[in-house]
């Protein structure tokens, strides 16, 4: 009787190692939390979901004065500096012009601008297939990077910046 347990559990094992693979076994998440910078109180969570070839970016932000904020991916996961100056300039690895996400030129960091409302909470969420999390493509790639959320508003017109503000949050984007 032994045997015939033993034979049953073994080809159940191959049947389940031969099963086709779940999709779902595809998708990659990092979750990220926002640090205070430039003497603020600003906090929040970052999360970017990559499944199907299309990465899903959505922050969730407090501490704010009341009204538009910039966001925007920067060059280095460095948030050192008590100003996050640390994090570099606006992730730009296709050298173009700084401007608004979508329409004619603009960094791949160039994210865009939100709103806090009266409580200084405000939210963001967009989803683009130029962004990958971990693939290696240079042009695509956002792990290593950084992610600042700026006291003012992005003009998409100022460079190579948009003369958003002070950096009043930062977090690395790393695994």
């Amino acid at each position: 009787m032994k045997k015939f347990i033993l034979f049953t559990l073994t080809i159940s094992a191959v049947f389940v190692g031969c099963k086709p693979q779940n999709k779902s076994a595809d998708t990659k998440k990092l979750n990220i939390a926002l640090e205070a910078k430039s003497n603020s109180s600003v906090t929040g969570t970052a999360t970017f979901i990559e499944k199907n070839g299309k990465v899903t970016f959505e922050a969730k932000v407090s501490g704010l004065k009341p009204g538009v904020h910039a966001i925007h991916i920067h060059e280095k996961s460095d948030c050192s500096a008590p100003d996050g100056s640390s994090a570099g300039g606006h992730w730009n690895p296709t050298f173009k012009k700084h401007g608004k996400w979508g329409v004619g030129e603009y960094h791949k960091g160039d994210i865009g601008n939100f709103t806090a409302d009266d409580k200084g909470n405000g939210s963001i969420k967009i989803t683009t297939d130029e962004w990958c999390i971990g693939c290696g493509d240079q042009t695509k790639d956002i792990l290593g990077k950084g992610l600042i959320v700026h006291d003012g508003t992005d003009d998409f017109t100022s460079q190579p910046a948009g003369n958003a503000g002070a950096r009043v949050a930062c977090t690395a984007i790393i695994k």
